[in-house]
């Protein structure tokens, strides 16, 4: 049964009508006429007929009771739906019972390490913020989890396993739950070919752990504080293999090359070539590489190193097309590459025509406003490094430095790699485009790596507490990847809003809880199709 409008001449009737199969066929029977709608609204008749039906069933909305002894409470579930399912789907969590199966925890490990994981894709934070923040979210087996829970879980991933000397420090739980994620997903990664490393830092705010902190180079403009190096490992998917950590004052250079020992050596990876930025790499450190017969495609420092800013930048010919320039911006940007042979290394000089242009035009306008600004007097220009780099400055006068300008103009639209590879130059100039499809990762690594403020003092805590966002990005990842498989692609925000706008209201009225879950709105609906997760229902009796 149902209620409908029935409109007659100028007034609308109220009337509940019965569907009723006869012969194969539907037809609709009035049951009853309630009266006009004008006159029903005016004297408030409808709200009185819903509060009077509500009596015989037990799913109603109880609210519309109007009693005072109701009760009610709003959670937040549309988080724990997703990544719940897709934490059990990535073996994450049977990795960590399987590493808790001889262990006498009195509470629930396992929970407390999701609950600071999905913490740290919706708001990230500290874990005492975790502590207070799981009140207002519907997170099964945390409701007696308390903080000195959520530090002792970071203390069992950042347990020490061995006390083997490196320059990674020594083996945790964490490396065990890699190793053991990584083996589950064998079929993931069995085509590895491509592996993609970079690195940040994360600043402590006191003194961080006896083996981590420590001062040094600071992407966070910090130096200040004591630190720590992170890395993250990917594969050609973007997917995450690992995570490594480093004291604060380990330069990039001297990560590399440890790295690639325990790839090889954990994962049992025979042959892959590494893709790195300019930053990750030294002459030490390609020539380790070359020594070990490691294939890689590495972006090279072209204003730096003086033979491929002198010599290589200027060898004679010409450049084959990859990419022609269109206007269509949703295809690939124009391309073009040319190989150059110097000293038994090769180099592949790759040439974008667009941005060429527009790194003209941007150097022009600063040229332009440093005209303006040298008639105010050169004191105005100290601390402008964009207008310095353009500048000759003798005996307290400052002029622009038109040898400066024409030699900078060389760089325009340009990137050199070095690679050992036998890959095409078209080749290894589309494989290292791809890190900058995977750099859009790196950025979600260090986003999910702010984990600030950082207050643990011991090393196992630090290492659990950073790891954990790194857990956090691999469900992430996986998310992405349900999604595009049906097509799907959205931004991270969204996808955050709408999933805390889906709610459960628990109502308790006279010893019967009842628990209603609020509209799907936005994007909501399509990630839980996308994962595979049911909605629950609207209405549902609690016992």
């Amino acid at each position: 049964m149902f209620a409908r409008i029935k409109k007659s001449g100028k007034y609308q009737y109220l009337q509940i009508v019965e569907n009723k199969k006869e012969q194969g066929k539907v037809k609709q029977r009035v049951i009853a006429t309630v009266g006009r709608m004008d006159q029903l609204h005016y004297k408030s008749r409808v709200e009185t007929l819903i509060r009077s039906l509500a009596r015989f069933s037990e799913k109603a909305l109880l609210i519309l009771s109007g009693k005072s002894d109701i009760k009610a409470d709003s959670l937040t579930i549309g988080p724990t739906l997703i990544f719940q399912r897709l934490w059990e789907e990535s073996g994450i969590q049977d990795v960590i019972r399987h590493l808790l199966a001889e262990r006498k925890f009195e509470f629930d490990v396992e929970r407390a390490i999701f609950l600071t994981v999905l913490h740290r894709l919706m708001t990230s934070g500290s874990d005492r913020h975790c502590d207070r923040w799981k009140r207002d979210y519907l997170i099964p087996g945390t409701e007696d989890l308390d903080l000195h829970h959520l530090y002792r879980a970071m203390t069992f991933l950042g347990e020490c396993i061995t006390d083997e000397a490196s320059a990674l420090g020594p083996r945790r739980n964490k490396d065990l739950m890699e190793e053991m994620m990584f083996q589950r997903n064998r079929d993931l990664f069995s085509e590895l070919d491509l592996v993609f490393f970079d690195t940040t830092s994360i600043y402590f705010e006191g003194q961080g752990g006896e083996f981590f902190g420590n001062r040094g180079f600071s992407k966070d403009h910090r130096p200040d504080l004591h630190q720590m190096v992170v890395g993250a490992v990917l594969d050609d998917n973007g997917r995450p293999i690992c995570c490594e950590m480093w004291p604060g004052n380990t330069t990039d250079v001297k990560t590399m090359m440890p790295v690639v020992d325990r790839l090889r050596h954990r994962f049992g990876i025979g042959q892959f070539c590494i893709v790195a930025d300019r930053g990750m790499i030294s002459t030490d450190t390609i020539s380790r590489l070359d020594a070990q017969q490691m294939p890689y495609i590495l972006g090279a420092r072209m204003r730096r190193v003086k033979e491929i800013k002198t010599k290589i930048l200027s060898r004679a010919g010409r450049y084959k097309e990859v990419y022609p320039e269109n206007a269509d911006r949703s295809k690939p940007s124009p391309l073009k590459v040319k190989e150059v042979i110097h000293n038994d290394t090769r180099y592949i000089i790759c040439l974008n025509e667009r941005q060429a242009r527009k790194d003209a035009a941007d150097r022009q306008a600063i040229i332009e406003s440093l005209k303006k600004q040298l008639k105010k007097g050169p004191k105005v220009l100290v601390g402008n490094k964009g207008y310095r780099k353009y500048l000759k400055v003798q005996k307290g006068s400052a002029q622009i430095d038109t040898a400066k300008v024409e030699g900078e103009s060389r760089f325009d639209g340009k990137w050199v790699l070095t690679t050992n590879t036998n890959l095409s130059p078209e080749q290894v100039a589309l494989k290292y485009k791809e890190l900058w499809r995977v750099e859009r990762v790196f950025r979600d690594v260090k986003s999910l790596l702010d984990t600030r403020p950082v207050y643990h003092q011991k090393d196992e805590n630090i290492a659990g507490h950073v790891f954990c966002s790194f857990l956090a990005l691999v469900l992430r990842k996986d998310l992405d990847r349900c999604l595009a498989e049906n097509k799907h692609q959205f931004e991270w925000n969204d996808i955050k809003q709408d999933l805390k706008a889906l709610k459960r209201v628990e109502i308790e009225e006279s010893g019967q809880r009842f628990a209603i879950r609020s509209e799907c709105k936005g994007v909501c609906g399509k990630i839980f199709q996308s994962v595979g997760v049911a909605l629950p229902p609207t209405i549902k009796a609690l016992s």
